[in-house]
């Protein structure tokens, strides 16, 4: 196999995706992650004599996915070279990344396959009726950043602590690792945390130099020794349907099944809407909403 030309073309920045060289240093250290945790066993290739790091090799990547052992080289040290849809798939496949990871390693090497929203696209009115149509199912329509743009009754009754914060701090993930966790209304925080920040990783490959975003991490690391740990493993994933537990004062804990559905004309904007997953719940939720403005623990989701 011949390595790619010594002079390749540089990568231009990609509109709205802040300044390349953060993309590039972001690039190179998610690819060395995921290199990291692939074993010569997992793609079929032999052990070999011991190995002073984890995963596989530089060149055994670039083997691999069939390109030359510089350009990728380089591509893993953030040099600002050209990374093809078709290259940087087989790159994905040979480093096992599911469907979440490989998308973010498109948006950090420049590659976008979808139109990008700003933080500030305006809601369509149709969405706040939508959301309140869902009561008594706690509903609201959140960003990548976990910001919570709008929620209806029977969110604010269950949340109410998030709700009252103000626009900077209205934000799920934001109240999840500042508020103690003996005043925390999310029970099984430790369990869904790591792919809480894993999807806020997910959406950050696409805002990688934005000072709206950067300065949002920033507080979060010093805020939370938690995050900042969690973060650095760089773990990407996808939203999914996860069960909840949150715990209210007025009520006990409620069991909620968290759905994220696309949020029409906002691209980058999921609807969040929670369903009772017993009957207790049910009753709880039902009865929180019957009687609004009870006191609630701080909360997340």
């Amino acid at each position: 196999m011949t390595d790619l030309p010594t002079t390749l073309p540089v990568t231009a920045p990609v509109a709205g995706s802040g300044s390349a060289a953060p993309r590039r240093t972001e690039l190179a250290a998610f690819l060395r992650t995921r290199r990291a945790r692939v074993s010569p066993e997992d793609v079929g290739m032999p052990p070999g004599l011991r190995r002073r790091t984890p995963g596989l090799r530089r060149e055994e990547v670039a083997q691999l996915s069939g390109v030359g052992v510089t350009w990728y080289t380089w591509l893993e040290q953030g040099r600002p070279i050209n990374a093809s849809e078709q290259v940087l798939g087989a790159i994905a496949r040979t480093l096992r990344l599911d469907s979440a990871e490989q998308t973010h390693l498109y948006h950090l090497a420049g590659v976008r396959t979808a139109p990008l929203q700003s933080h500030s696209c305006p809601i369509p009115s149709e969405i706040q009726t939508i959301l309140d149509a869902l009561n008594p199912l706690p509903a609201a329509v959140c960003n990548a950043r976990f910001d919570i743009l709008r929620w209806n009754a029977s969110y604010e009754v269950l949340f109410s602590g998030a709700t009252m914060h103000p626009a900077g701090r209205r934000n799920s993930l934001w109240c999840t690792v500042t508020v103690p966790e003996c005043c925390n209304a999310f029970v099984n925080r430790a369990e869904e945390l790591p792919r809480m920040i894993a999807v806020l990783r997910s959406g950050y490959g696409q805002h990688v130099g934005e000072p709206y975003w950067e300065d949002f991490i920033r507080d979060l690391r010093e805020a939370s020794p938690d995050f900042a740990q969690l973060w650095d493993q760089r773990n990407v994933a996808a939203h999914v349907t996860r069960v909840k537990i949150f715990r209210h004062s007025a009520v006990g804990e409620v069991r909620m099944a968290a759905t994220n559905l696309h949020a029409p004309g906002m691209p980058e904007a999921r609807e969040v809407i929670y369903t009772p997953q017993d009957d207790e719940s049910r009753e709880r939720i039902a009865w929180l909403t019957a009687n609004p403005g009870l006191p609630a623990a701080d909360h997340t989701h």
